[in-house]
């Protein structure tokens, strides 16, 4: 493998992204607010409609910046143009309101201003960190018996990888191709405030992966680091599915010679059977139940006993101030929580 110019840590377990569970997270300690204000976003992405568990992560969200003095910036992720939903934005921002949460600066539209992300590809061509790459996944799988590294990826391994001498030789000139990142062959570890140390190894993951698309637009992974960095985000809140994002991001932001922000990786909230919520878990999206007369305060009130504040089993409806006045993040359990059939009957139940 070449050598890498990222400086990770090497790795101390076989098992990436698995918890070093003698390691306390830090997010168990009380905190305060830093001199030099800290600051968050709210990025819904308006490719669908917000469901419990957004909601979930965005109070969580708003509640510990608010809390620590935190600076909130709502950034609205529309750069999957095949999937953007016509009125999806500003229905996130409407529900959003209407949750009582609110923000300081936005809401911030990635797509009207693409220069920073093209920016950002002519310093990691420059680099040699980037390469155009017009192969499919089922090329690459039959090139080399590639592992799937998830349900939506195949690992790009290095041997497909163009070597320096010609990535030297290219720029960032095709906009309409895909190009990849160069992950380097080393461990990332994420010291993450709430779920504690974790190792990952996005080179046997995902290998180099797709940081901008052959629709002239920056993949998720480079876009949230560019945005991140440039809108001064120091705390990233969010669902602990994208700890191995974590681990991609923070190479990107050592290429790009930008400092990671603090992580804080939240469990999901799951359907009754274990699985993500889904249309198979029924009607879960805010907005069916605002348009079925359900109060705000209902939704709260369940995310309030999602989160400690309240007896699970004995939900009541909260404002968003009783939320904030009650929620410490030492409440929040470990574990995934569940949304089940009562939960759903009491968000119905009138009074």
């Amino acid at each position: 493998p070449e050598q890498s110019s990222y400086r990770l840590l090497p790795c101390m377990s076989n098992r990436p992204g698995t918890p070093n569970t003698n390691t306390p997270p830090a997010a168990r300690d009380p905190a305060s607010a830093s001199p030099a204000r800290r600051t968050t976003r709210l990025a819904p992405s308006p490719t669908g409609t917000l469901h419990l568990g957004n909601a979930r992560t965005f109070l969580v969200n708003w509640a510990l910046a608010r809390q620590r003095g935190w600076r909130i910036i709502l950034r609205i992720e529309d750069l999957d143009i095949t999937r953007v939903r016509p009125g999806a934005a500003d229905e996130a921002i409407d529900l959003l309101r209407w949750l009582g949460i609110h923000w300081d600066e936005g809401p911030i539209t990635q797509s009207r201003d693409l220069e920073p992300y093209r920016a950002a590809m002519r310093q990691l061509a420059e680099a040699s960190m980037t390469y155009a790459c017009a192969l499919t996944r089922k090329q690459i799988e039959q090139a080399v018996s590639a592992p799937h590294a998830g349900e939506s990826e195949t690992r790009m391994p290095p041997e497909l990888r163009p070597d320096r001498a010609a990535r030297d030789a290219w720029r960032f000139a095709r906009l309409d191709t895909n190009y990849r990142l160069v992950v380097p062959d080393e461990c990332v570890a994420i010291a993450d405030r709430f779920s504690g140390r974790s190792e990952h190894h996005p080179f046997n993951e995902c290998g180099d992966f797709i940081i901008w698309t052959k629709l002239r637009m920056p993949a998720y992974q480079l876009a949230v680091v560019v945005d991140d960095a440039r809108q001064g985000v120091t705390d990233v809140v969010r669902g602990d599915d994208l700890l191995p994002s974590a681990a991609r991001q923070t190479l990107l932001h050592r290429a790009l010679r930008f400092t990671p922000p603090e992580w804080w990786h939240v469990p999901l909230v799951l359907g009754d059977d274990g699985r993500r919520l889904a249309k198979r878990h029924g009607d879960t999206h805010l907005q069916n139940y605002r348009a079925a007369g359900i109060p705000a305060e209902r939704i709260i009130g369940l995310i309030a006993a999602w989160c400690g504040v309240v007896q699970r089993d004995r939900p009541q409806p909260l404002s968003s101030s009783d939320f904030l006045q009650r929620f410490t993040v030492d409440m929040l359990p470990g574990e995934p929580v569940r949304f089940t059939g009562n939960d759903h009957a009491w968000l119905l139940t009138r009074g």
